[in-house]
């Protein structure tokens, strides 16, 4: 799953086993993002997830938007 994080960068969530793995895409390259998502979260929560965790970047009437 791919998410427009405010209109800054994109992030990508895959499940990996058990556990949720965050990467951020910028040209073409994907490296690792240092965010925790609780693996018990269901595709659905993802994106509520994320804002919970990236709120500080929002400025007013900005938010996370699933791509694809």
């Amino acid at each position: 799953m791919r998410f427009d994080i405010y209109g800054r960068y994109t992030l990508e969530v895959i499940r990996d086993g058990d556990e949720w793995t965050v990467y951020r895409r910028e040209n073409d390259k994907r490296r690792t993002a240092n965010l925790v998502i609780p693996a018990e979260l269901t595709d659905d929560e993802i994106a509520t997830c994320l804002d919970d965790l990236l709120h500080e970047q929002a400025r007013p009437g900005e938010s996370i938007t699933p791509l694809e």
